[in-house]
């Protein structure tokens, strides 16, 4: 809990005070004279002012935002000397470029968290596919288990070699998003044949979240060995003589590929209420041996699945990713770019009602996240600053009022009219853009509480 609420407070913190300083510092490069630069709202925690700066530096209690405050003669008089030093009577281009910079040094620092991530290296699973879901897209493409992914693409574009399955993932999300079909390039288990596979994401519809998607594609997680790992006692893999490190081969007359299978295998064997005997032949130190596992029934909403109480699967094989420099920076800046294009289409899908609003998330998913990713490592958890730093690129440039987004909008109408837009209209903008982002954040923290809740 304190890992989360300590990882949740530093992103917070990195990401606002990132965005924050884009508009400051292009302020003050355009001569505005900035009042505060606060990083968080609410009771000041800390207050400072360098010497010979007009600035005071602020960090307030509730790290949910921030702001930068300019002279501006909308908000307060100005003396007329400072005039010239005022947001409001800076040219047309000097505004947009202080109020672009925010959204723009987002995207800048997840490009450059990608980079280092890409040239440090990380280890990931490698690419080979578990089992696929019965009646899945992949199932249905003639995929069993066992092959290792060489490379892909989606339709239409070439095919590029994949280093490992999280790449594989990040392409399928692409192709189910863009509704567009993938076409992969297989080894099979002994790498000796290679094959081309196309799985017909096209006309599958848009997922209702990320977990619905992956069970459509069938593609959940990369192939584990069948193994039995550590088991609970009074449980019914315990009950049945089942060990750590026994590796399953058959559960009745299915033989077992991995553990994704056998997973599978464990959950359906369940007939009104009650768990179905069957028998396990199981390899433990080099010999073969017949135990009959029952597992226990155990009620999940409105449906029953079976449950043996031990963990299944070995741990992935993992390979490390990588890149040298020019590559990886060119990787880092085509990654911030597809996330960010992928963001703007789920944004625009959820809008038209193409796509569910349960794929919006609130502070509570993302501190969640936060944690999970922190506790794994320094790598995971830069790969996590740069997909929340990019969301919040993205979300700012937005053209909904009291967003950054929002006031580029008014500066493309002066653009365009040469004039500015009218106060009364200002106003209704600002309540109307309130409003829309009020009911976004409620429908978000629903989202939250049921994911965590449920």
């Amino acid at each position: 809990m304190l890992l989360t609420l300590l990882a949740f407070v530093v992103a917070l913190g990195v990401l606002i005070a990132v965005h924050e300083y884009g508009h400051y510092r292009v302020a003050v490069a355009c001569g505005v004279r900035v009042l505060r630069f606060s990083v968080g709202f609410g009771a000041t925690l800390v207050r400072w002012q360098p010497r010979g700066s007009s600035t005071e530096f602020v960090i307030g209690a509730f790290p949910l935002g921030g702001y930068v405050k300019m002279l501006d003669e909308r908000e307060g008089p100005v003396p007329a000397d400072q005039r010239h030093l005022a947001f409001n009577n800076q040219p047309l281009a000097s505004r947009a470029a202080i109020v672009a910079a925010g959204p723009l040094i987002n995207l800048l620092l997840a490009a450059a968290l990608y980079c280092v991530v890409n040239w440090s290296g990380v280890e990931q699973p490698r690419a080979v596919l578990a089992s696929p879901l019965q009646g899945s897209v992949a199932q249905r493409a003639g995929l069993s288990g066992g092959e290792t992914v060489l490379a892909g693409g989606l339709d239409g574009d070439e095919v590029q070699a994949l280093r490992s399955f999280d790449e594989l993932r990040w392409l399928l999300a692409r192709a189910a998003l863009q509704r567009s079909d993938v076409r992969l390039v297989l080894a099979d288990g002994s790498g000796a044949a290679t094959r081309e596979v196309v799985l017909r994401l096209g006309h599958i519809p848009l997922p209702q979240d990320d977990a619905q998607a992956l069970r459509s594609v069938g593609i959940l997680a990369p192939m584990t060995r069948p193994v039995v790992g550590a088991v609970l006692p009074d449980a019914a893999a315990a009950a049945a003589g089942l060990r750590a490190g026994d590796l399953v081969l058959k559960v009745g007359a299915a033989a077992v590929v991995d553990g994704t299978q056998l997973r599978a295998l464990i959950r359906a064997s369940v007939r009104d209420g009650q768990g179905l005997a069957a028998p396990w032949l199981v390899q433990r130190e080099g010999r073969q041996m017949e135990i009959e596992v029952r597992p226990a029934a155990v009620q999940e909403g409105e449906q029953w699945v079976g449950r043996i109480g031990a963990y299944i699967g070995a741990p992935a094989e993992l390979v490390t990713v990588r890149y040298g420099l020019v590559e990886g920076l060119s990787a880092g800046v085509q990654r911030t770019w597809e996330v960010a294009a992928l963001t703007l289409r789920m944004i625009g899908s959820m809008a038209l009602g193409e796509a569910s609003l349960k794929n919006l998330s609130g502070p509570l998913t993302i501190a969640d996240y936060a944690g999970k990713s922190a506790s794994q490592g320094l790598t995971q958890y830069l790969l996590f600053l740069a997909l929340i730093s990019v969301s919040l690129g993205v979300l700012n440039l937005l053209p909904l009022p009291v967003l950054d987004g929002g006031h580029l909008m008014y500066y493309l109408w002066e653009a365009a009219t040469g004039k500015r837009i009218g106060e009364v209209w200002l106003e209704r903008l600002q309540r109307a853009g309130i409003a829309v982002l009020a009911l976004m954040m409620a429908v978000a923290l629903y989202n939250d509480l049921v994911r965590l809740i449920g």
